[in-house]
Formats: structure tokens, C-alpha cells, sequence
């Protein structure tokens, strides 16, 4: 006996094709996710252009763009604590076209500012890691202190007589150094610049005795025997300068400054738009010739999951309001 097929009917087949047409209309996020990207992609970032997070961005997204066959778009919106940039991506709809650079700063605005409009934890979705990029302790060529470890003894010798030379107050780097000050138990005097050139002016010209910065920074520098390379501030070595002891290595205590950009989206965001993001990003910092690019700039190119850098953030967020309350810096 032949097998009877079910054969809908045409009324079926025009409820069914109704029921679509009505989800699509009540969740359009859901029905543009089911073809995502199909238009051109923005990611806001909290920060002017030429830095760190924004070289990342622009490796990243060029791949990225080429990867999933839709421009990726780079908008610059810098201010106080990533205020203007979150909410440009918050008063966007969440489907997934409008995304946010987070970073290591995210996490510190959280404590550092008084009237931070908006949680990144609760009002974003996480994506995926871009990149990882640990600060270099450097003195000045001939400095009596050619290693942390002497630096360290002579601060302990000599309370308070030594300066590190950071950027801003509330930075990574400014706060490496309050925490470097509570680890390795010395008393040295952090004073603050507006630009990393100005730092690295002030430590070649003696004003500081170190000074603790991104790579890219003092690279040329370094290059040129200009200043000196001491210590490296993640929790190992670190790839492109392997004979570099770590802080902890060198006698600073338990310490770890390691700083990181990765991408965020809207809450509501559908799942769909996340995990095309999040599959194609490591495919793209998988790339040999984009971790190459990316490590000559200090930056360990690396993705995530989406819980691995959810995780991240509010662990830092933790680390970083710890310091700045021992620190005693007065919120913005």
C-alpha cells in the first residue's frame, strides 16, 4: 500500500505565508538578521582617530567587510567616559548595523565618571574581542635604572624622588601606575600628561624617570636607543618583546595591566546578526597577515566569545574601581 503524503492546502500554505509576513512586521530586527548584512555596517568608537583602538579598528573591519561582503563603516565620536559614542549606538535601532567599540576605558568610566548615561554591561550585548595590547615601563637611555628591578630598589631608597609619566588621570596607563605603586610597595610621584608625545618628551629629557605606555608609542624610541624597554605589564611575556620580564617577574607583586578592545552591540540585538559577527571575526583574527600587522602594533589580535569578554568587562570594571578608590582620584 503506497504511502499517503501530506499535500497542504492552498489555504494553509496562505495562512502560513500571512504568518511570516505579520512576524516580520512585528520583529523586522529578526527578518533583516536572517540575511545580516545586507547594508553597510557602522562601529562607534569613543576615542579620535591615530590611536590604538581606532589602528584595531580599521585592520579589522577592512577584513571584516571583505569577509562578510558589506562596508564596514568607521565613526569617531571621542568624549568624557564614551558618553556620545554610546548613545549615538543606543538611539540606533538594535539590529545589528550600528555596533560600539568597547575597551579596557569602558570598564574605568564606569567608576570614573559621576553621571556615565548609559551600562554597558546591561545596555549592550557583547560580540566578540578584537584585540589584547599589554604598556611597556620604559626609562631613558643611560638612566641609572636599566632594569624594574633597580628602579624599584632605588624608589624604595629613595621615597617619593622618583617620577612615572602617564597620560591622563583615569587612563589604563595612569592607573597601571597606582596600581604598580600598591604592588611593588614603592613611593614614586605619577604625573600626568595630556598626549603620550608629551610624555615621551618628559622622559627623555629627564623630567621623569619612567614612564608607562602603549608600544606603538614608544617603539621608535625604543628603535632608536632613545629609552629602554624594562618590563612589560600583562600577566606573561609578552610576543613582541619576549626577553621582556613581566612586573611581576621584576619584583612589582601581583601585578597585571593588560588592556583590550572588542565589539559590542545594543541590547535586542538579535542572536542571528551577533553570531554572523562573532563567526566571522575569528575567521579574521585568524588571519596570519592580520595578526602580523596587528603584533608589529603591540596588539595580540584575538576573539572571544561572547560570554568570554562579558566576562572581561565586568572583571575589570571591579579591578579598576578598586584602584581608583585607593587611589583616592575624585570621579569626574
Amino acid at each position: 500500500m503506497a504511502e499517503k503524503r501530506y499535500i497542504p492546502s492552498r489555504r494553509a500554505v496562505s495562512f502560513a505565508g500571512i504568518a511570516a509576513l505579520l512576524a516580520a512586521l512585528r520583529f523586522p530586527q529578526l527578518a533583516h538578521a536572517q540575511n545580516y548584512p545586507n547594508k553597510p555596517v557602522r562601529l562607534i568608537l569613543p576615542f579620535g582617530a591615530g590611536g590604538v583602538a581606532d589602528v584595531t579598528a580599521r585592520l579589522v573591519t577592512e577584513k571584516l567587510g571583505e569577509k562578510l561582503g558589506q562596508r564596514f563603516v568607521i565613526e569617531n565620536m571621542p568624549g568624557a567616559g564614551g558618553i556620545n559614542a554610546a548613545r549615538a549606538v543606543l538611539s540606533a535601532p538594535a539590529d545589528g548595523y550600528t555596533l560600539a567599540l568597547f575597551s579596557n576605558g569602558t570598564a574605568i568610566s564606569v567608576s570614573l565618571f559621576k553621571n556615565l548615561t548609559f551600562n554597558p554591561v546591561t545596555d549592550f550585548v557583547p560580540v566578540s574581542s578584537m584585540g589584547y595590547f599589554d604598556f611597556i615601563f620604559v626609562t631613558q637611555a643611560g638612566a641609572p635604572y636599566p632594569t624594574l628591578a633597580e628602579f624599584i630598589k632605588a624608589a624604595k631608597q629613595k621615597p617619593g624622588a622618583l617620577n612615572v609619566g602617564t597620560i591622563n588621570v583615569g587612563s589604563t596607563q595612569n592607573l597601571a601606575a597606582q596600581l604598580f605603586k600598591s604592588t611593588a610597595g614603592v613611593d614614586v610621584t605619577i604625573v600626568p600628561f595630556r598626549s603620550s608625545p608629551d610624555v615621551l618628551i618628559a622622559l627623555l629629557r629627564g623630567d621623569i624617570q619612567m614612564a608607562i605606555e602603549n608600544y606603538s608609542a614608544v617603539q621608535s624610541h625604543i628603535a632608536d636607543k632613545a629609552a629602554i624597554a624594562v618590563s612589560s605589564s600583562g600577566p606573561v611575556r609578552t610576543t613582541f618583546l619576549p626577553d621582556l620580564p613581566t612586573v611581576k617577574e621584576a619584583g612589582g607583586g601581583d601585578f597585571e595591566a593588560r588592556s583590550w578592545n572588542a565589539i559590542f552591540a545594543p541590547k535586542g540585538t538579535p542572536r542571528e546578526a551577533i553570531n554572523t559577527l562573532n563567526t566571522a571575526l575569528r575567521d579574521v583574527l585568524d588571519m596570519p597577515e592580520l595578526k602580523k600587522r596587528a603584533l608589529d602594533l603591540g596588539i595580540e589580535a584575538k576573539a572571544s566569545s561572547p560570554e568570554e569578554i562579558r566576562d572581561r568587562l565586568k572583571a575589570d570594571i571591579d579591578k579598576w574601581a578598586d584602584v581608583i578608590e585607593r587611589a583616592g582620584i575624585a570621579k569626574q
